[in-house]
């Protein structure tokens, strides 16, 4: 059953006093704490993230700049367009797939461990994580996105495809939706060469944060 409409489950306040991303040097803003649903959506309130720093580090993360893409802007090439009637989309149908797709380790760079992906897994059944799937003509699981969605902020964590243009279908379907919805801020980390062809642009940290206060997760 789609979480998408759901009213998420109130995890309760945060253990940990979190880095403040103003006084930060660096993209790396500290190190510590653990993966609970509390910690996680304080980070993301204050704009952190969380991933790995080194082998066995948790590190918390905010970029200076930061990768956004802009509601309603993201670019959708031609031969996009006609993938999209390639696959079918879907929300919340099989976000365990799609992080285990994403965190094959066979994956160049990849760094999403077990711990990763039963924290978002807990995320996700507390409706705080979604998924979008795309599904190729037989039923399997092609591509697709996740992420974070608290009030008007939607923080993608992962892409993944398994058959050209997959993942970028279930993107914009994903952004579509979020423009329905009235979200106002999609945040991508940082800003790729891949993700720049589809429209991601950088902005200062404390552009991002301006931003993330008016979206009021």
């Amino acid at each position: 059953m789609s979480t998408w409409e759901s009213v998420p489950v109130d995890p309760g306040p945060c253990r940990w006093r979190l880095p403040d991303p103003r006084r930060a040097v660096g993209d790396l803003v500290g190190i510590g704490g653990d993966l609970a649903p509390a910690t996680l959506l304080a980070a993301y309130r204050s704009g952190l993230f969380p991933m790995p720093e080194g082998r066995r580090r948790l590190g918390w993360w905010s970029p200076d700049p930061r990768g956004v893409i802009p509601i309603g802007g993201m670019h959708v090439s031609r031969s996009l367009r006609r993938s999209r009637g390639r696959f079918e989309v879907r929300f919340d149908a099989d976000f365990r797939g799609v992080m285990a797709a994403c965190a094959d380790p066979r994956r160049p760079y990849g760094w999403i461990d077990a711990a990763f992906v039963e924290a978002y897994g807990e995320l996700h059944r507390l409706g705080w994580a979604h998924s979008v799937e795309a599904f190729d003509s037989v039923g399997a699981l092609a591509g697709g996105v996740y992420g974070v969605r608290i009030g008007r902020l939607f923080a993608a964590e992962s892409m993944f495809h398994r058959a050209t243009d997959a993942g970028k279908v279930a993107l914009a379907a994903l952004l579509d939706r979020l423009g329905d919805d009235g979200a106002e801020l999609f945040d991508v980390q940082w800003v790729t060469p891949h993700l720049a062809t589809l429209g991601a642009v950088a902005i200062s940290r404390d552009e991002y944060l301006l931003r993330l206060a008016k979206a009021g997760p």
